[in-house]
């Protein structure tokens, strides 16, 4: 993406798809705010597998464009306000961000579903540059004031994660107090803010992981009940702890062989919801299966702001609590990657840029 600028900027960008070694930290255009737009001083960026998924591409919605610079996921302050905003914003507020950038016109814009845009949908770090350098550019509508009591790190372990847990259990699955919910993947940073959400509807929840150690940190966040897919086959688990009922909602976003044991693992009328595919989109399974037991398929994308400002005075008062697996320096972004494609992490790796 061609940025306007005035001067230079440090940042982790890729010239090439590939392996994280092609995350080199260069000098790049520090952009300029246009019209209805702000810039920010990027004091932390979170990685998200989708970041991974562009760097490789896998997934290219820089079209080939390049520099490019990831990042949808930040927390800093403000630095510069472009002409025309009308939001009521000042020079160092500390802010994180909407990452969606929709149309604002179409169908889904204009009914209040924005995160399903159909016109001309773009996510920060994505389509656009994003935050992995000193400064990242966006429009004003997006920025979200960030309580004083959350950390940088924390604000941007945020975003991205919690928004797409809750559109998905809150928004889309409707979980209520009460039920069963299997959260796969425990260590993954959408699956932390899953568990978290869950406990706080009021519904009882099972967790997966690949280690023991994941599953004493799921614990702790709240899980009520853990299994170690590596060591046990987690459908038959699920119908053992609920007696062969199986569970009234999973929160799923691994796809592959994972998706078909997941519906299998739901109670009669029960409903998954899932917002990807990280070891793969192409699943397969019997549709008997789901039409026999009348169960649910939701699909789930992203969030609204509205989501986000919905959830920041339960940040506020720690009641939801980002966690920060490991923080490396801008300069170690390769590094990070390497660590995140290894499933190392529990919750979010953060980058911190220096200024």
């Amino acid at each position: 993406m061609a940025q306007a600028s005035n001067g230079t900027m440090k940042a982790a960008a890729y010239s090439e798809y590939g392996e994280p070694e092609v995350l080199q930290y260069m000098d790049v255009p520090r952009p300029v705010p246009g019209r209805g737009e702000v810039l920010v001083r990027v004091r932390a960026v979170s990685i998200n597998a989708f970041d991974l998924m562009a760097r490789a591409g896998r997934y290219t919605p820089n079209k080939g464009v390049f520099p490019h610079v990831l990042g949808s996921d930040f927390a800093g302050e403000i630095a510069e306000i472009g002409p025309e905003v009308r939001e009521p914003l000042q020079v160092g507020q500390r802010v994180t961000a909407w990452w969606v950038v929709p149309c604002g016109r179409c169908e889904q814009c204009i009914t209040g579903n924005p995160n399903i845009c159909a016109f001309d949908y773009k996510y920060l770090g994505a389509h656009l540059w994003g935050a992995y350098a000193q400064y990242v550019k966006l429009p004003a509508f997006n920025v979200i004031p960030l309580p004083e009591t959350v950390s940088w790190e924390e604000g941007a372990a945020f975003p991205t994660m919690y928004g797409t847990a809750w559109h998905m259990l809150v928004s889309q699955a409707h979980v209520r107090p009460g039920e069963t919910v299997l959260v796969q993947a425990a260590g993954a940073g959408v699956s932390v803010a899953g568990i978290q959400i869950a406990k706080l509807a009021g519904a009882t929840v099972f967790a997966t992981a690949s280690t023991d150690a994941k599953l004493e940190r799921a614990r702790a966040l709240g899980a009520d009940a853990v299994i170690n897919y590596r060591e046990q086959d987690f459908q038959q688990e699920v119908m053992r702890l609920t007696g062969k009922r199986g569970v009234d909602l999973v929160f799923e976003h691994v796809g592959g062989d994972v998706f078909e044991k997941s519906i299998r693992s739901l109670t009669r009328g029960g409903r998954l919801v899932t917002c990807g595919g990280t070891a793969s989109y192409d699943v397969a399974f019997n549709v008997a299966y789901v039409f026999h037991k009348q169960l649910s398929i939701i699909g789930s994308n992203s969030a609204t702001k509205r989501e986000l400002e919905e959830m920041m005075p339960l940040l506020a008062a720690r009641k939801l609590q980002p966690v920060v697996d490991r923080v490396f320096a801008l300069p170690e972004a390769a590094a990070a990657h390497h660590y995140v494609a290894d499933r190392r992490n529990f919750g979010k790796v953060v980058l911190v840029p220096e200024h």
